[in-house]
């Protein structure tokens, strides 16, 4: 896979046009039964990613039906996370299901790798501290790094809870979310994503340094160095 070419990891989100001002205000309550039901989730999730570690070790494959697992518990958290505390982009209510929610205003997957190194998945803990520093700054409130991507409070903490924040009350006030907010929080949600998918050992494809910002993934030609072609 070449520097240019999409991450494994992708996510798209489109932000609804008709926001409610004040719905924002009570949607992590809304949200509880998701978060009761994304706690055991995600204790599967590590368990499974125990099972994996072994499996790729042994074989340089991870298997096909645990992937898919994880990707739908991803899956599932990201939706709860869109529309409960990170972003707020949506007032369509996620559904129950790790699978994929066609029409939903959030799509989150990651393409299953047919191979993947086996001695990398040794030492991605280390590769990836870099990484696990930049969203310490960016995403958490830097002690509960490893928490981004299922954090259960009404506001995610650090940079893109504030800002999520922030972005809301403007909506409260003038009844409009603003663009160039919801294109920066959708860069860091991003960068997150690809971030823990390396971490949970499900590419090699390293996380890029960048922030590639919009709902939209960007285009291999957006990604290309300048003067590629």
């Amino acid at each position: 896979m070449s520097p240019s070419s999409p991450h494994p990891a992708y996510i798209t989100a489109t932000l609804d046009p008709r926001l409610s001002r004040w719905k924002w205000l009570v949607k992590w309550i809304l949200a509880l039964p998701h978060y009761f039901v994304l706690i055991f989730l995600y204790i599967a999730f590590f368990l499974v990613t125990i099972v994996a570690f072994f499996s790729i070790l042994i074989t340089g494959r991870y298997p096909r039906s645990l992937f898919r697992f994880n990707v739908g518990v991803i899956r599932w958290s990201m939706r709860v996370s869109y529309y409960s505390s990170t972003v707020l982009g949506t007032d369509a209510y996620p559904p129950f299901t790790l699978k994929e929610a066609p029409g939903y205003p959030i799509q989150v997957d990651v393409t299953y790798p047919e191979r993947l190194s086996r001695g990398l998945v040794l030492v991605k803990w280390l590769l990836v501290i870099p990484q696990f520093l930049v969203i310490a700054i960016l995403v958490t409130s830097g002690w509960d790094i490893f928490r981004y991507m299922d954090d259960y409070s009404p506001f995610s903490s650090g940079l893109i809870g504030l800002l999520s924040l922030v972005a809301v009350v403007i909506l409260t006030v003038t009844g409009t979310y603003p663009r160039d907010l919801f294109d920066f929080l959708m860069g860091l949600l991003r960068w997150a994503l690809r971030v823990f998918v390396y971490a949970s050992l499900m590419t090699d494809k390293y996380p890029p340094f960048r922030l590639d910002m919009g709902g939209s993934e960007p285009t291999p030609a957006a990604l290309a160095p300048a003067g590629a072609g």
